[in-house]
């Protein structure tokens, strides 16, 4: 015999990188919503501060603007915003920042790793 003991702990290795799973989803929707923000319209700062992130599963983290006007602008492109921000305000930055969120995601795996 070898003389070490081996005790596995996968049910809470498994847990433990579900969890970070998640941290990383909301930091990463953390950083979205943020970016998205800044370029939401803004005419008094109501679109900008109904930005909101939505825990919907282990998996699945959302990142909303809840006012009745939001999905018109943000799918309006011509629409002018002399005080600031761009029609698809959340769409933009989804697909430019994609690798900055993976990155975030990633990092929160790893240190769970540790």
């Amino acid at each position: 015999m070898s003389g070490f003991r081996l005790t596995w702990r996968g049910d809470q290795v498994e847990a433990s990188v579900q969890a970070a799973a998640t941290r990383g989803l909301i930091k990463g929707a953390e950083h979205l919503r943020g970016v998205a923000q800044q370029l939401a319209p803004i005419d008094e700062g109501t679109l900008r501060n109904s930005a909101a992130i939505t825990v919907q599963s282990a998996a699945r983290v959302a990142v909303s603007f809840n006012t009745p006007y939001a999905v018109k602008q943000h799918e309006e492109v011509g629409y002018r915003h002399p005080k600031g921000g761009q029609a698809k305000y959340l769409e933009e930055p989804l697909h430019s920042e994609a690798d900055t969120i993976r990155s975030i995601a990633a990092a929160e795996l790893r240190r769970s790793m540790r």
